[in-house]
């Protein structure tokens, strides 16, 4: 697994978890990096970055995601592919330096290690849809 899509993983493993229990986040990132020895410094920071820039917006994200995508209601989309979504979307608006395929292209390998075998294809076409909408999505979030 190439390293960032390592971080990835992790911050999709934090996310999911807090999905999943009553735990908190700090709690379940400090518990899941001492699972992954050998991480090193940066991808260990990349991970934190999503993990904390993701959370205390997943209920705007599942909103943006709802209105671009609204055949896809987020409360019924598997949990893990919902987090997935959250990441990508995160990452579409705030790291600019990761270009756009490339978050495309690690949410559909996070979808195909994690999802279902249905997973890419639908992580892939709600990002496309997302993406038609990125400049509305910037405004909406107040991203230069």
């Amino acid at each position: 697994m190439k390293p960032r899509t390592r971080a990835r993983s992790v911050a999709l493993q934090v996310l999911y978890e807090v999905d999943q229990s009553t735990h908190t986040v700090t709690d379940i990132f400090s518990s899941r990096i001492t699972e992954q020895p050998g991480i090193d410094q940066e991808l260990l920071e990349f991970s934190r970055t999503i993990v904390f820039g993701v959370f205390p917006l997943i209920s705007e994200l599942d909103k943006q995601v709802s209105k671009y995508a609204p055949e896809w209601p987020v409360d019924q989309v598997a949990i893990i592919d919902r987090n997935i979504l959250r990441i990508a979307l995160w990452e579409l608006l705030f790291c600019p330096e990761t270009p756009v395929k490339v978050v495309i292209n690690e949410a559909v390998e996070l979808a195909k290690m994690f999802g279902s075998d249905s997973s890419p294809r639908f992580i892939n076409g709600v990002l496309g849809s997302l993406v038609e909408n990125h400049n509305s999505l910037k405004q909406h979030f107040n991203v230069n």
